[in-house]
């Protein structure tokens, strides 16, 4: 089964003048802040998901909707490089996550977790791209 409930947590969230930002913003309905398990680590001028099953290890994002999940994920498979084609391991994995809304309900969300490793990153301790 298909998801069409997306956990964006770094350039696509709202307010980033980005392509893709922009591109969610036209085809997906923000539900909501929400948080999921992981930690993040600064990549480049972009973050990394890397998975957690730690309560502690909180990472900050938003939920969107998106009206046509097919079509919209494959375009975001290109622009996160995971698509088919790209040479493996690719550098993100579209991944099914639990994510956590803000009134405490937990769904599942399709994310882009970070699939390199992470030992030279610096780590965002505070889970929120925006405010590193």
């Amino acid at each position: 089964m298909t998801s069409d409930l997306l956990f964006v947590y770094g350039t696509l969230m709202r307010g980033f003048d980005h392509p893709m930002a922009r591109l969610l913003a036209m085809h997906a309905d923000f539900l909501g802040e929400a948080t999921c398990r992981g930690r993040l680590f600064l990549v480049k001028h972009y973050p990394g998901l890397l998975l957690s099953d730690a309560p502690s290890d909180l990472v900050h994002g938003e939920l969107f909707r998106l009206r046509a999940g097919d079509e919209l994920l494959r375009e975001l498979d290109m622009y996160e490089a995971c698509g088919e084609g790209f040479p493996e391991p690719t550098e993100y994995l579209r991944e099914r996550i639990d994510v956590t809304l803000a009134d405490g309900a937990i769904t599942k969300a399709w994310t882009y977790a970070y699939n390199w490793p992470v030992t030279h990153l610096p780590r965002i301790e505070s889970g929120k791209f925006l405010q590193h």
